[in-house]
């Protein structure tokens, strides 16, 4: 996907004429870092190659809007009422998000009023008017210290036109959404309503996804957590499976279309002798499946330890008439089949059939992980987001996420972040760290069949 300068403007609700209340110490730190001019860019691409292909001068290169403080702002803070919803799935550091929103709002920017839409998307239609409540520091002081979201959250679409009668009903004129996919999705068409009708109403999103799947990003909050999480599983399994005759351990880890968190959980212990993820393909039969490697590696070693993504071969389920046709869940999303449950039951046969009696230790950690508290780097990561998204809103952006791109936080169109997914690319630096990580790679005689890795 080429883009170009004007892909990557962020929309203004209009002129900034007040003050900032962080204006006097930008103006003492004329000079530093902390201080946003509104020319302040950041660039799409890092390599001179890149940069040389588009024969532009550096004003015109391809570059993100910097997120931080600006001198002056869109909105009176006396006249503000914020909202804040957290959408999707869980993830660790949801908390941490709320409680930086909250803080930045009503200690630097005296917002006086912040209202939590509780669970989800759902709370902001105009049927569940009675589903928030009132944020104030003092409720959200200490809830960086559990998992989860204390405003709850939901899958599913809502009426968009319905959410913004909602807002005009509670005087909202800033809303932060906390979401994956799907909670941008809807964040985009929220925005896109709120313009139609001419509303004052900024939309900042925080974009969440614990597959570290959303485009343009650095990294998503809350995956280091989650994979060091699944670090601990694999583990785990891996003692169990060493500890018993011909075992067999299988972690299976999120990952609906993106391995991120098997390959760097995989890293992080470097215990699995095979990782597989939805990127890259593999054949369960044949001289070089994964059948016969996981018997090689029993009969060599004692023991194997596998580690999938949930979205690993769905081809393989789909042969054998394992997945629901065309069935998706509450947020669209088509319903995954059970790679986990596969491999088990074909590799317990296979070596059984083969003479072997295989003990198998299989684990899915899916909510063990999403729902702990964010580690240290989360937490820290969350919280500066959070700084980020408030001083978007309070300069007028809005149809807008804040992220880090190349270690600085800068603003992305939302449209942006839900344009495609990010992958783990096969013939990337990252894939090639878990190939080199677990000993060697083979290839697949199938044409056309990538890479599979086993140590």
């Amino acid at each position: 996907m080429t883009l170009h300068l004007d892909d990557l403007r962020v929309r203004h609700l209009g002129e900034c004429r007040y003050d900032s209340p962080l204006s006097a110490m930008l103006a003492a730190k004329r000079t530093s870092p902390h201080y946003v001019a509104e020319g302040d860019r950041v660039l799409l691409e890092d390599t001179v190659s890149m940069l040389a292909e588009h024969g532009l001068s550096p004003h015109d290169l391809p570059s993100f809007e910097a997120a931080g403080p600006r001198r002056k702002i869109y909105f009176d803070p006396a006249r503000v009422t914020a909202g804040i919803v957290t959408c999707g799935g869980l993830c660790p550091g949801l908390n941490d998000v709320i409680r930086g929103l909250v803080q930045e709002l009503t200690v630097q920017y005296d917002v006086k009023r912040i209202v939590g839409f509780r669970n989800g998307l759902r709370g902001l239609t105009a049927r569940h008017r009675d589903d928030t409540i009132e944020l104030t520091p003092d409720r959200v002081r200490d809830i960086h210290n559990a998992g989860g979201t204390i405003l709850g959250s939901s899958r599913g679409a809502q009426d968009a036109e319905e959410m913004v009668d909602s807002l005009l009903l509670r005087g909202i004129n800033v809303l932060f959404v906390i979401g994956g996919d799907g909670g941008m999705n809807a964040a985009t068409n929220l925005a896109a309503a709120i313009r139609a009708r001419g509303l004052d109403i900024a939309v900042i999103g925080v974009p969440k996804t614990i597959d570290n799947d959303l485009p343009y990003t650095d990294q998503s909050f809350g995956f280091q957590s989650a994979f060091a999480q699944a670090a601990n599983f694999i583990s785990s399994v891996s003692i169990e499976a060493a500890a018993s005759p011909d075992g067999i351990g299988i972690v299976k880890l999120m990952g609906r279309h993106s391995g991120f968190i098997a390959c760097y959980a995989s890293l992080a212990r470097n215990a699995a002798d095979i990782v597989l993820i939805p990127e890259v393909p593999f054949a369960l039969e044949g001289e070089d499946g994964l059948l016969a490697r996981v018997e090689r590696h029993v009969r060599s070693k004692g023991f194997v330890v596998i580690v999938v993504a949930e979205g690993a071969g769905q081809d393989l389920l789909a042969e054998r008439g394992l997945l629901e046709g065309n069935a998706t869940d509450a947020s669209g999303n088509a319903k995954l089949g059970d790679i986990g449950g596969l491999l088990r039951e074909t590799i317990t046969a296979h070596l059984t059939a083969a003479g072997l009696a295989p003990t198998v230790r299989y684990i899915d950690p899916s909510y063990a992980i999403r729902s702990v508290t964010a580690n240290a780097y989360d937490s820290v990561y969350c919280l500066r987001l959070a700084h980020a998204a408030v001083h978007a809103a309070m300069a007028g952006r809005t149809e807008t996420a804040v992220v880090r791109w190349r270690r600085r936080f800068v603003h992305v169109p939302m449209p942006l972040i839900i344009s495609h997914r990010n992958q783990v690319d096969p013939d990337g630096d990252l894939w090639m760290s878990v190939l080199e990580a677990t000993g060697h790679l083979v290839h697949d005689p199938a044409p056309h069949r990538p890479l599979l890795v086993e140590r």
